[in-house]
């Protein structure tokens, strides 16, 4: 391929407004003191404590915490993997990933209990089976616990929240496979039928709701009895759409994202930042509009599976050779949105595959493109951009420019070097 000129590119930083909760513990152990959990758990209860959403920021103290208050009521405490299929659909796999997320049983102080085994616990319209983890199901109380924000593949009252939580969550693979099998149909009109069966037959006592901020930390906990999951959450959701970080710049011609991972999104990127679902069906985000995106690496937490690999349009070798088909095959054919799984136009070196995205706009400056590197899609605050975009933020007040523009460079195997996010 013919040599070209890189795109120059600049550091910048973006300042977002983001509520922080100082004390975390405090406020969640108020929470549930305010709450009915006092009522409905009674001495030597065995409660189980939904665990399995990524990048949780504090999942271990939060968790903890729970478990901590639990054990103050005199019961008896367990961790319970509510994550779908992930983790290759296996029990061991899937407390490897809760292994990854910090909760072990050591951190938390309790058992994790982990099993695949499902019980049919009822039907949804159209005589579909809802599936519950059996071991929650046959405990004498159950705590759900996730973050509360915009999904990845679909809009609707209820995204990712306690209600998927339920339903997807403590599904395990066999619910997550069946709701999934609907598309996004399934996913905004099953979740929360599903969840309902799941709350009429099962003894659900409390629910700890997480927001975060811009920046990817607790902005607000909020601990909800039973009643109030399904008027509550959807409030919740606008709240934490608000405060999901956002590209600064709308029009992109080329996306490099250093890396991917189930660590990062579910959806190995998060779609609501790069703009793109993919989903037949489904309402494309009218922006941010980016032309090209390239992917270049997969995170170690991913293991291999790198779910998302088909939202871009390039990728490279080294992260190619890492995929592990199962995960990633399991984890989409879970989903049913098996273009997420797609490999890419796939070049051999970093430097081949911005070679080749920049090749495809036929321009005769690289200059003149609007390029943009990020570190992934939960790290956006610190990034690059190129000169015309900087252009741009030189007008902005709520930009800071952090250096001078520089050639981009790469290492002797033409890797990306560079970038500094912290």
């Amino acid at each position: 391929m013919k040599e070209i000129e890189f795109p120059s590119m600049a550091g910048i930083r973006q300042k977002l407004e983001a509520p922080r909760l100082e004390n975390i513990a405090h406020e969640l152990r108020e929470g549930m003191v305010r709450s009915r959990l006092k009522e409905r758990v009674k001495p030597n209860d065995e409660v189980a404590v939904t665990a399995g959403s990524r990048g949780i920021a504090n999942i271990v103290q939060i968790t903890a915490t729970i478990v901590e208050e639990l054990k103050k009521l005199g019961a008896r405490p367990f961790i319970v993997p509510a994550m779908g299929s992930h983790g290759g659909a296996t029990a061991e796999g899937q407390i490897e990933i809760l292994a990854g997320y910090g909760i072990t049983e050591d951190s938390v102080g309790v058992p994790i209990r982990s099993s695949m085994e499902v019980v049919k616990i009822g039907e949804i319209k159209d005589q579909v089976p809802v599936f519950m983890d059996k071991i929650a199901l046959r405990s004498d109380a159950i705590v759900v616990v996730n973050r509360i924000k915009p999904h990845t593949s679909f809009r609707g009252p209820f995204e990712s929240g306690l209600m998927k939580m339920l339903a997807i969550g403590l599904g395990k693979h066999e619910g997550a496979s069946l709701v999934h099998s609907f598309g996004s149909r399934g996913l905004r009109e099953m979740v929360p039928e599903a969840a309902r069966v799941m709350m009429s037959k099962a003894n659900f006592v409390l629910g700890v709701g997480i927001l975060e901020n811009a920046y990817d930390e607790t902005a607000r906990i909020v601990v909800l009895d039973p009643e109030d999951f399904e008027k509550e959450e959807p409030h919740l959701l606008e709240e934490a759409r608000r405060l999901m970080p956002r590209l600064p710049f709308d029009e992109i011609d080329i996306l490099i994202v250093d890396e991917l991972g189930k660590n990062i999104s579910g959806t190995g990127m998060d779609t609501n930042i790069i703009g793109r679902l993919l989903i037949r069906g489904e309402k494309e985000f009218e922006k941010p509009n980016i032309n090209k995106i390239i992917v270049l690496d997969v995170t170690p937490a991913s293991h291999g599976n790198t779910l998302g690999v088909g939202l871009a349009d390039i990728t490279t070798r080294r992260l190619v050779n890492k995929i592990d088909y199962h995960a990633m095959y399991t984890n989409a054919l879970t989903a049913g949105f098996l273009n997420r799984v797609f490999v890419p136009l796939t070049c051999e070196t970093d430097k081949e595959a911005i070679t080749t995205a920049i090749s495809t706009f036929k321009r005769k400056d690289p200059q003149s493109l609007k390029v943009m590197r990020i570190k992934n899609t939960l790290k956006i605050e610190k990034l690059y951009i190129s000169e015309p975009l900087l252009e741009e933020a030189r007008a902005r007040d709520d930009i800071q420019i952090l250096g001078e523009i520089e050639p981009m460079k790469f290492d002797s195997q033409g890797n990306l070097a560079g970038g500094d996010y912290a």
